[in-house]
């Protein structure tokens, strides 16, 4: 659970959902460049952004890549092209080198009050920063992150990944 809570807002932080995946320290690896998402992350895309209602400007971390033993800050910008109601979710999968560790439905409304934000989010501009302390011991290996996300009736908000490797110190 506290891993969950750890890595949904950084995957979210893009449209309000701000904590970290506190399992990136030396090495990103994005995968397709086209998906990418715009600033200083190691997020990409799922699939075509086309018919997402979040479409965002830039998530920015610093430091990029995250530090184990440092406070990580997420800003990131965003527009909704509608309001975004209770209900809606986020399907979270984690896994570490082949294994899953998460595979949860997390709703979105609980999520943005963690970090003080309003639910029902609002049609517009969205900015959140977000500062988060990552643990000294991450375990080394490969991780990938994937949050699909949805409104309360299953339309596409936006799906994030973000494929991450900790060496050891």
């Amino acid at each position: 659970m506290r891993l969950a809570n750890t890595i949904l807002p950084l995957i979210l932080s893009f449209f309000a959902v701000a904590k970290s995946i506190p399992h990136l320290a030396s090495q990103i690896v994005i995968e397709d460049n086209d998906l990418a998402v715009p600033g200083e992350n190691p997020l990409t895309y799922c699939q075509s952004t086309k018919d997402d209602i979040l479409a965002i400007e830039h998530v920015n971390l610093k430091p990029n890549p995250p530090a184990a033993g440092t406070t990580l800050t997420i800003e990131a910008v965003g527009t909704f092209a509608e309001d975004v109601e209770e209900g809606a979710y986020v399907n979270l999968t984690v896994k570490y080198g082949l294994i899953r560790i998460i595979n949860q439905k997390e709703d979105l409304c609980t999520q943005l009050k963690n970090i003080d934000k309003p639910c029902p989010v609002k049609k517009g501009k969205t900015v959140i920063t977000k500062d988060v302390d990552l643990p000294q011991q991450i375990p080394p290996g490969k991780y990938t992150v994937l949050a699909d996300v949805y409104t309360k009736d299953d339309r596409k908000i936006t799906c994030l990944q973000a494929s991450v490797t900790f060496s050891r110190k």
